[in-house]
This record gives structure tokens, sequence and C-alpha cells, in this order.
């Protein structure tokens, strides 16, 4: 039991949520779950009524593209899913825009990429404009330009970039608690799909490198693309930072209010932040 790490949840303030394209999507077409994203809707809406500052970090502009498009198989070049992206892009923000001012939000879109993190004058703007965004009261949502990025898309079926995106935009605006939507309930000692016996872990106080080489891949979904290697990374990232870090279940989109209620709910990652941790340093090197 982590009960006092826990009840710490209910006191933060800046939070960014990240949900995955198999969080959004239906199961067998890799259609847009509406249902599912109004519920997303609501409760950050909800958050934002307690006077919490939310980024939402948001996959699924390719599966929306592949939905418009009538392509109901993943993309296989580049051209295709950046093709997927423009198209997908634009869509999944008309429906959070139209979703979020039915509860009286206003929502922003942030398009990123490695360069705007890595360049010294890039990156402070985007810091810049996310301070403002959340001073005017927006909910900025956040995605790769999949569309212009030439370098980031071919790696994200191995290494799941939003996973590591939304760790670094709480890296860059101070967040104090980053929620991983997910496939999976939490961080696990094996893969519970393949191992019944595999053990969850409520708690991580540090990442080892015996927990790292745990961290294999484990989605098994037709639109997800991060393994737990990625989100394990994230994790790194967030907690050397000063961040939280929460892994839950995307299909239980409830249970955002379970983590920030202090329940037990996924896996904490506790911040433990190390000043020798440099972001950029981090990006140039393993990004």
């Amino acid at each position: 039991m982590n009960v006092e790490e826990r009840k710490k949840l209910r006191d933060k303030k800046r939070i960014v949520i990240k949900i995955g394209s198999s969080s959004l999507t239906h199961t067998y077409t890799g259609d847009l779950n509406l249902m599912k994203i109004e519920k997303l809707v609501r409760v950050i809406s909800d958050l934002k009524g307690q006077g919490k500052e939310v980024v939402l970090v948001s996959s699924g502009a390719i599966a929306a593209g592949r939905q418009a498009l009538g392509h109901h198989t993943r993309p296989g070049t580049l051209a295709e899913k950046q093709a997927f992206a423009a198209v997908g892009q634009a869509r999944l923000m008309m429906v959070y825009q139209k979703l979020f001012a039915e509860y009286n939000q206003i929502a922003a879109q942030v398009l990123l990429t490695k360069n705007n993190m890595v360049d010294d004058s890039t990156r402070y703007n985007a810091q810049n404009t996310f301070d403002e965004l959340l001073k005017l009261g927006t909910i900025p949502i956040v995605n790769e330009n999949d569309t212009v990025s030439t370098s980031e898309i071919p790696f994200v079926d191995n290494f799941g970039d939003n996973d590591r995106l939304s760790a670094i935009v709480a890296a860059l605006i101070g967040a104090d608690l980053l929620i991983l939507l997910s496939d999976i309930d939490g961080l696990y000692s094996d893969d519970p799909r393949q191992n019944p016996d595999a053990e969850f872990i409520g708690l991580v106080r540090e990442i080892t490198p015996e927990l790292l080489e745990m961290g294999k891949s484990t989605s098994g979904s037709d639109v997800g693309t991060g393994g737990m290697a990625a989100k394990l990374a994230a994790a790194r990232i967030a907690t050397d930072s000063g961040s939280d870090m929460v892994i839950s279940n995307g299909e239980d989109i409830d249970g955002i209010w379970q983590i920030v209620s202090g329940e037990e709910k996924g896996t904490l990652f506790l911040a433990h932040q190390n000043h020798d941790f440099d972001l950029m340093d981090y990006l140039n090197k393993e990004y």
C-alpha cells in the first residue's frame, strides 16, 4: 500500500494527460470512439472546474485519417502516414473543439517536433506559448506534427513517441503530475497477456536498470504504438524533472478521477527531481 504517496496526488495543480490511439478508437475497426472521447472531455472539463490546469497529449491523428479516408489497415509507408495524419489532425481537433465547447471550454492545438525542443529559441517560444494558453484558461491539445516530421514517424512503431512527448511536455511546462492512459493497467513484472503469473507493481520509487530491462514492448493493438519500454522512458524524463507519473488503463476514463483523488489506481512513479538531469542532453543523446 502507498496511501500517503497517493494522497499527495490530490494537491496536483498542473497535470498532463496522455491518451493513446488504442484508448481512443474502437478495437475492431480502428475508428474514433466518440463516446470515450466525450467522457475524456467531460473529465478534463471537470478538472478545470476544480481549478487545475490540464494539457492533453492526444494520439489518434493517423487513426482518424484512416477512418476519414476509408483505410482499415495500418499505413505501410511514411508518405501514407503523413497523408493520414494531415487529414486526421484536422478531424481529431474538430472533434475536440466541438466537444469541449459543449462544456464551455476552449481547446488549443499545439503541434510539436523534436526540432522544436532541441532548438533553444523555439523551445523557449513553446514554453511561453504553453504558459500563456494555460493563463488564458484554455486546454492545450498536443501531438507531434506528423505531417512534416520525417524523423519521428518511422520510429513511432517501436518507441511510442507520444509517451515520451508527454513527458517532455510535462518537463517543459513544470507539470507536477503526468498521467499515461494506456492499454494496460500499469507496470507488471512481465507481460500479463503472456504470463498469468505476472505481478502488478503499484509503486515505483526509483527507476532502476533492472526495471528498464523489464520494459519490453507489450502493445498488441493495431492502432497503439507505445510499449512498456516507451512508458519507462517517459517515467525517467518525468520523475527526473520533478513530476509524479501514473500509468493507468485508458479503457477506464473515470480512472483519472481515482488517480487525482488519491486512490489506488495504476502504477505510481514517484518524482525524485534529479538536478543533474538535462532535458536537452537527453533529447540529443537518446531521443
